[in-house]
């Protein structure tokens, strides 16, 4: 699958409801086990939807104030150890509860850093940083 946003984290961005702008809202990335979770682009809506034994790390972004609805952050760490290979990165609202927690982001090419495979270190994830940056509203 290709890098897409959630049809229902579309939907939050046009009500308004996600807030990505420095001091806005709390958006973290989470590395994902592709063969432990298979997307549903327009019907996962919530981090619940997506198994915890697939989440194999998650970190805050420091997100970038868009331009021209560019969405961008700073490249992240994700903390190890990393205990299978991952595959993709999915970006999300985190509300502090998982059955809240929009999912926004789908990311399983041209990202640098993926796919990562297992080991014991920390894992820096580079977002392009070509014309749309992460993604592009």
């Amino acid at each position: 699958m290709a890098n897409q946003l959630y049809g229902k984290g579309r939907n939050k961005f046009a009500r308004g409801e996600i807030a990505w702008k420095s001091g806005g809202d709390t958006i973290k990335a989470v590395l994902v086990d592709t063969g432990a979770y298979t997307v549903q682009i327009d019907t996962h809506e919530f981090l619940s939807d997506i198994p915890v034994g697939a989440r194999l790390s998650t970190a805050i972004l420091t997100l970038i104030d868009p331009v021209l609805g560019i969405c961008d952050a700073n490249d992240v760490t994700l903390p190890g150890p990393i205990s299978t290979t991952g595959e993709a990165i999915v970006i999300f609202k985190d509300t502090g509860t998982e059955g809240t927690s929009p999912l926004l982001v789908y990311i399983d090419t041209g990202t640098a850093g993926l796919p990562v495979p297992a080991f014991s270190g920390d894992v820096l994830i580079q977002w392009d940083n070509g014309a749309n940056k992460i993604f592009k509203l």
